[in-house]
């Protein structure tokens, strides 16, 4: 360096190292006005300005430095780290890599630029310059831990626990790496080990609420979820107004049923930081799952006042309204969210998708948006699938939905179906345990049965890996209380879409769908992501030993009338839309006496309903409702309706075949997407595709043709009721032969060493 020396120079040195920037500042510029020229003055002020915050000042200093001794390492160093105080990370890497141009074995130049470069994502290179640092400075601490970290990223968690160990040989006590530690043990699956890191941590720093925090997710997942909860509220006297714990703290006292408590968490972290949506979403989530659809519509629209573009809001706002028959603003909320889907933005959940995007093509981009956000590439731990050869083909359907459910209804005939003499069947739960018969008939079912309902994702896999699986069939998909992330870590060598999602995945980790050619027309499967699989007749699986239930209430003791015409639609609520209500309102005034019974939950949909009625010029009470009530008793009383009119553009699934199993006919309309177009495939598989319309027109039209020939309606009920047995849709063991022979392909290509390719089954003969 250039001018060095000078009492004031040596006295800025001892100020500076004994805290006073002050005082140093006062004798490097006394030397300044000396030789304004004198590097070392230049340098130590800058350093002094630093120390006290003022960072731009620094940045002139330093550059004048550097400007006069170009070649000091030191200085462009510094420079550097102040760079780094003043936010420009670009900037200060280019000043660290000038240093290292000039002294490459600069240990804290190159702990820096690896700090730099992990930061910008930039991790074999932060790694490499780590390796560095610690081969020139080997009982470096920070640098072990910070590569520990580094090397976790990147999948490398062995070594990364190597490098957290080497560190704590040198410092036991470092409360940051010991939490490291925790966390990656906790990803290994070690969660006795890291608790007990976690804990070694928080002995040293008892307040540490990172810490407390990661130990609260931990106990959360080995299922203490009082000890949990004890540990948030540590972390939050520490930090009393992190959002992330007060979110967390309040979605684990909702999982607790202390819903109130709950809200109060999230309300104060909104009212701490307003703009974090976690907080937001996390509310709104759980007043939906409670049906509180009126508190989360008007929190979602507070939401939206302050975070217009707030993730998932347009959805959930969207799904509020349908669910409780709120239609005004409906159109504009659901147009904003197609213009944002169309942009590939994730704003709303795939399955409030179906229900208001209206082309599968804006249903894939919602769903591989929302697989992007949720996975990005190398988030999700891959375990490769073990590859066996066994003498029958293993399944294993994953599903929260072994209870009472309708998919538990529609899939235990086929479960009790397969050859066990070609397959073995496997089934994976993360649901609750209801103590339901159905639950019994179907867990008795399975050869194997995984309850994973502690497991976190990662652990689920290894438990289907583990059971060498073949194929593994996702009955969940984005539905309520699904777990795409088991199948993310791809357990199984093939995995499949089916059922329970009437949509495309949009995801990598899912190979094929099963569907049938009505669901998806052979000109929609590249709006797919999985290739898909057609069975010959109906996708659907049926139960043909459902009972229906010997006793019959009255139409009186229904609340219907005795004599009139029954329209009925047992869909959920959130599948009417005003344009099929115009059309069911429009029926009743032509069709004298007439009434409509419908199945609705919710007190203020009931309402809306109604108000909607006599808004179109129908007295209320002609919209009569539908209480909920067992399986058995809801399909006996499906006698005593006329006729079934489907919705769209989500129509009936489960209810269509409820109602065709008890002889009820089902008119449908023909839409553009999978869940727009199940009613007909049901209609085709049981032999009247007379019912199926191709356009509201027509579909209205018939609706007033059945309801005024009684004839017509009659032949229609009694075709039904004789194709019950001699066609497709409730032959339990035919399509259980056309799945079994899907699943044979798909093994057989795989073996073959081919790759996923859609593929038709041929007809099974009855």
């Amino acid at each position: 360096m250039q001018g060095v020396g000078g009492a004031d120079i040596e006295k800025a040195i001892v100020l500076l190292r004994a805290g006073n920037a002050a005082g140093a500042a006062q004798a490097c510029r006394a030397a300044l006005r000396r030789d304004g020229r004198n590097v070392t003055a230049l340098f130590v002020l800058a350093l002094t300005q630093m120390q006290e915050g003022h960072f731009e000042d620094a940045e002139r200093s330093f550059a004048k430095a550097t400007a006069l001794d170009p070649k000091a390492a030191e200085i462009w160093a510094n420079r550097g780290n102040n760079q780094i105080a003043l936010g420009r990370a670009d900037r200060a890497l280019e000043f660290l890599v000038h240093a290292l141009a000039l002294e490459p074995n600069f240990p804290e130049a190159l702990y820096n630029q690896a700090k730099l470069l992990a930061d910008a994502g930039r991790l074999d290179e932060a790694l490499a310059a780590y390796d560095k640092c610690i081969a020139l400075v080997p009982r470096f601490a920070d640098a072990m831990n910070n590569r520990g970290v580094i090397l976790a990223k990147l999948g490398r968690k062995e070594e990364a626990l190597e490098s957290y160990d080497e560190c704590l040989a040198i410092a036991p006590q470092s409360a940051d790496t010991l939490n490291n530690r925790g966390n990656l043990l906790a990803a290994l699956g070690r969660r006795a080990e890291a608790l007990a890191s976690y804990d070694a941590s928080l002995a040293v720093a008892p307040d540490a609420a990172d810490t407390l925090r990661n130990r609260g997710n931990l106990l959360e997942i080995l299922g203490r979820s009082v000890e949990a909860l004890a540990s948030y509220d540590r972390a939050l006297r520490a930090a009393p107004n992190a959002p992330e714990l007060l979110d967390r703290r309040g979605n684990l006292l909702a999982a607790l049923g202390r819903d109130d408590e709950a809200l109060a968490s999230f309300d104060k972290c909104l009212t701490a930081a307003p703009r974090y949506e976690a907080a937001w979403l996390s509310a709104a989530r759980l007043l939906i799952s409670r049906k509180r659809f009126e508190e989360a519509q008007a929190l979602v629209g507070r939401l939206l006042a302050v975070v217009p573009d707030a993730d998932l809001a347009q959805g959930y706002l969207a799904y509020a309204k349908l669910n409780l028959c709120d239609w005004n603003g409906l159109p504009e909320v659901i147009a904003a969210l197609r213009d944002q889907v169309t942009q590939a933005k994730a704003v709303t959940l795939p399955f409030h998708g179906l229900l208001t995007l209206t082309s599968p093509h804006e249903q894939l981009l919602c769903a591989k948006a929302r697989v992007a956000l949720e996975f990005p590439r190398g988030s999700v731990a891959k375990i490769a699938p073990r590859r066996c050869e066994h003498d029958r083909i293993r399944i294993a359907y994953v599903s929260a939905d072994f209870h009472e459910h309708a998919t538990s209804h529609l899939m235990a005939g086929l479960i009790e179906h397969h050859d066990r003499s070609r397959f073995e069947t496997v089934g994976v739960s993360f649901g609750p345990d209801d103590g339901s018969a159905t639950q019994h008939r179907i867990r008795g079912a399975f050869e194997r049965f995984l309850d994973v309902r502690g497991c976190s994702d990662l652990e689920a896999a290894r438990r289907i890996r583990e059971h060498e699986v073949d194929i593994a069939v996702d009955l969940k998909g984005f539905t309520g209380d699904c777990r795409p992330g088991i199948l993310a870590s791809r357990p199984a060598p093939l995995q499949v879409n089916y059922l329970g999602y009437p949509g495309t995945m949009g995801a990598d980790f899912i190979d094929y769908i099963i569907a049938d050619r009505w669901v998806i027309p052979p000109e929609q499967r590249c709006c797919y992501a999985e290739q898909v699989v057609y069975l010959p007749d109906s996708y659907q699986c049926t139960d043909d030993t459902r009972a229906i239930g010997t006793t019959v209430p009255t139409r009186i003791e229904a609340g219907l009338p005795a004599r009139a015409f029954v329209f009925c639609s047992f869909n959920h609520t959130f599948k009417i839309v005003p344009e099929i209500f115009d059309i069911w309102m429009r029926l009743l005034k032509r069709v004298e006496g007439s009434v409509l019974w419908q199945l609705a939950d919710h007190p203020v949909a009931r309402r809306n309903l109604r108000a909607e009625a006599e808004r179109r010029g129908i007295a209320p009470d002609r919209v009569v409702f539908a209480d909920r009530v067992p399986p058995d008793r809801h399909l006996a009383r499906h006698s005593l309706a006329d006729l079934f009119l489907d919705t769209l553009p989500y129509t009936a699934h489960t209810t269509a075949s409820d109602a065709l199993w008890t002889g009820l006919p089902v008119l449908t309309c023909l839409g553009p997407t999978f869940a727009g177009r199940v009613a007909a495939s049901l209609l085709h598989a049981v032999g009247v595709p007379e019912l199926v319309t191709t356009s509201l027109e027509d579909y209205e039209a018939l609706a007033f043709k059945l309801a005024t020939e009684p004839a017509l309606l009659g032949a229609l009920k009694a075709k039904i009721a004789a194709h019950r047995h001699t066609h497709a849709l409730f032959d339990t063991a035919r399509f259980c032969r056309g799945i079994e022979a899907a699943y044979a392909t798909m093994q057989e290509r795989h073996r073959r060493g081919e790759p996923p390719e859609g593929f038709a089954v041929a007809a099974i003969e009855a």
